[in-house]
């Protein structure tokens, strides 16, 4: 899957800082650094569906990121936050 750019809006960006600690230039290197990625729900607009993406980032944080892919390849971010135990031990497992 390739992301073409990263989409942010306000309340998702203040949210994701105030609630997780997790900034928008640690999300985009992230993403960039080819993280296991999956499907998790069909969108209600065709073609753009809701995706997480699990890795590790260089300062070694355990990340998850949800977003929709956009019809143009653009990645809207909705979340981000530090992966619970239980995501963790199935991301190592892959």
């Amino acid at each position: 899957m390739e992301i073409k750019n990263i989409i942010w809006i306000d309340a998702f960006v203040d949210k994701i800082w105030q609630k997780h600690r997790v900034g928008t230039d640690e999300v985009e290197a992230f993403l960039k650094s080819s993280p296991k990625v999956r499907l998790i729900e069909d969108g209600d607009v065709e073609g753009e569906n809701l995706y997480s993406a699990m890795g590790q980032t260089k300062s070694g944080r355990y990340l998850i990121v949800f977003f929709i892919l956009k019809r143009q390849g653009g990645a809207l971010v909705v979340s981000s936050r530090e992966m619970s135990r239980k995501e963790r031990r199935i991301y190592e497992k892959k």
